[in-house]
């Protein structure tokens, strides 16, 4: 059972639970019309409430949101948190690691670790990372912190790309999927549009290392786009890149920034990045 108290706090009265809740708090419609079926799920001041129902200021709403996590807990895998509190936990989440189970990865997921730290809590990730990509992923604990922090994280990656690529620039490129792939992304005319800002932090005779920050979210877009421009990312050979440094794409998510669900309060999170990224501007060429 997951539980969300939310202290009144509101000059216009009367003012009923669901306006209170939707536009003070952001809880979504669909959490409340869960919630409001279900026996004890939303409580005012100890006793039972419905959403038409008014609240005053001081008064105390408690949503009870039951779990049901049916992924499968794995206690032999590892991976650093370097953030939690009361609503969300925030995973430095290694390379080879997916994040949700599939069909070729029952179990060796961050999902799978997530269900052995939290057995009462539903996995729910607000941002998602290919599995060959590492650094920071945010998981909500509830509902209600999934819901407002959708769309707020703002995410900075690290990438290294074959070539030399100095100052700083933007792709605005439209992404769509390779038409006989599920899994490839393309530039094209009819895609999704798509944009890209990056900045060159360190370069080598192979290499640049790019501080890069999405306008948009399209899958694979760092990839797509630094291909597109002739500088693929080492290491990623489903899009042009060579392995011969690194085995996996050259990416990195190494800082976020948010608002905490519960207090708003400004959260910058950073992890640093990883050995075999920098272990491309180290060695001799």
């Amino acid at each position: 059972m997951s539980e969300l108290v939310f202290i009144v706090e509101s000059d216009e009265e009367p003012v009923t639970v669901q306006e209170y809740l939707r536009e003070k708090c952001g809880v979504s419609r669909r959490l409340l019309q869960k919630l409001k079926n279900r026996d004890g799920g939303l409580t005012c001041n100890g006793g039972f409430i419905r959403t038409v129902d008014t609240v005053s200021n001081g008064d105390i709403i408690v949503l009870n949101s039951e779990e049901n996590n049916e992924i499968e807990p794995n206690s032999s895998l590892s991976a650093e948190i370097v953030f939690e509190n009361e609503s969300i936990v925030i995973f430095d989440k290694p390379s080879g690691m997916p994040v949700h189970p599939s069909v070729r990865h029952r179990d060796d997921t961050l999902g799978n670790l997530f269900a052995y730290l939290y057995p009462e809590l539903t996995f729910r990730p607000v941002n998602r990372l290919d599995k060959d990509t590492s650094g920071l992923c945010i998981i909500a604990k509830n509902p209600h912190s999934a819901n407002i922090l959708q769309g707020q994280c703002q995410k900075t990656y690290f990438a290294a790309v074959h070539g030399n690529i100095s100052g700083e620039g933007t792709i605005d490129a439209p992404i769509a999927r390779e038409q006989e792939s599920i899994i490839v992304r393309c530039v094209r005319k009819d895609g999704q549009r798509a944009v890209t800002h990056y900045k060159s932090i360190r370069a080598n005779e192979k290499y640049t290392l790019l501080e890069v920050n999405l306008e948009t979210g399209r899958t694979h877009q760092i990839r797509v786009h630094f291909a597109h421009i002739n500088h693929p990312l080492a290491g990623d050979d489903l899009y042009g890149g060579l392995r011969y440094d690194i085995s996996r794409q050259a990416l990195h998510c190494g800082k976020m920034t948010f608002f905490t669900p519960e207090s708003s309060e400004r959260i910058t999170v950073c992890s640093e990045l990883p050995k075999d990224i920098t272990d491309l501007f180290e060695q001799e060429n």
